[in-house]
């Protein structure tokens, strides 16, 4: 059975059984406690931060008194407290911290390291488990809400009406990437629309899409365009299926502009529709630079349809509301990111 083990006097908490490198990757500078090699398998304890007499700790092969010892090996804690422990059980912890993110809008790991009482690397942990089961969605250094919009798949009009400014300026910083010459892929959407648009005045362009809408916006200009054929969906005005795989397989492109619908940085790009996602993979694969364009609106979020992890692309084109733990995390995922 494990023992929960608290530090009243530090706000530290974590549980006995666990593996030395797990142990030793918790902070305990703030309990007066060190770590030294993981060969030594030793833990010292600073007298200073600690009380002189009561407190005693129960090690794996050994009986220590604080007030007499101040080294002890292989400590696997099970219980450090002459006082009654705080215990709170790891369920329960995570089921208030999905309250705090949903009520909060955003958590930080300090912050609930010191409300739980608890080390920084139990509530990471906490944290992934909960991302993983879809409660809250993990960023660099704390949690957010999960945007859950899965099903939701809006149609091209009702989505050109949403963040329009910020679009507008994503679709001027994506032009300013394309040269003469080039080929460009470009799928279906509100803020690649906006891109074609900003593409107009070019006159030595090929533009590669499955948006019938782009090619109507780019006709009577100067730009070669090339439909894929397929099934057309009404409300996107894209063409998917096989027949607009099978064209895409057949070219390469230079750029590919992909827009999406959620951008979770440890889940991936995804997209309501499964067959929509089945072509931006294609498209990813034929163009040998890839870059997302999409409003901060976008991230921390997540619908349907995996389209790829996030290192699978690029650059990202994003506008200034991007929170700063979404951009930190994309930066060290090594995208360079733009924002407009």
């Amino acid at each position: 059975m494990d023992y929960p083990v608290s530090w009243a006097l530090a706000g530290a908490t974590w549980q006995s059984k666990l593996q030395p490198t797990l142990i030793k990757a918790i902070e305990l500078d703030r309990i007066g406690l060190r770590t030294a090699l993981p060969s030594g398998e030793e833990w010292i304890a600073n007298r200073k931060n600690l009380p002189s007499s009561g407190l005693i700790c129960k090690t794996s092969d050994a009986r220590c008194d604080f007030a007499s010892e101040h080294k002890f090996t292989k400590g696997i804690y099970e219980q450090v407290l002459h006082a009654k422990p705080n215990r709170i059980l790891a369920e329960e912890r995570r089921r208030q911290i999905i309250d705090l993110v949903n009520h909060q809008g955003t958590v930080l790991v300090p912050r609930l390291a010191r409300q739980f009482s608890t080390s920084e690397v139990t509530i990471r942990q906490d944290l992934e488990a909960l991302h993983n089961q879809g409660y809250v969605h993990r960023t660099h250094g704390g949690a957010l809400p999960v945007r859950s919009a899965a099903l939701l798949d809006r149609a091209l009009s009702e989505k050109e009406k949403l963040h329009r400014r910020e679009k507008h300026r994503i679709a001027a910083a994506a032009a300013r990437l394309v040269k003469e010459r080039q080929s460009v892929v470009l799928d279906s959407g509100s803020t690649t629309t906006a891109v074609a648009r900003a593409l107009r005045n070019f006159h030595e362009l090929t533009i590669i899409t499955n948006a019938v809408n782009i090619a109507a916006e780019l006709a009577g200009t100067s730009i070669q365009v090339i439909l894929t054929g397929g099934i057309l969906r009404e409300d996107s005005f894209s063409l998917i299926g096989p027949l607009a795989e099978s064209a895409l397989e057949r070219l390469s492109a230079d750029l590919l502009f992909l827009g999406v619908d959620g951008f979770d940085i440890n889940f991936g790009l995804t997209t309501p529709n499964l067959l929509e996602a089945n072509v931006n993979r294609v498209m990813m694969k034929i163009a040998r630079h890839r870059i997302v364009v999409c409003d901060s609106s976008k991230f921390a979020s997540r619908s349907l349809s995996l389209i790829a992890a996030a290192s699978d692309i690029h650059q990202v084109i994003t506008d200034r509301n991007i929170s700063e733990l979404d951009l930190t995390a994309l930066k060290e995922a090594g995208i360079n990111v733009t924002v407009v």
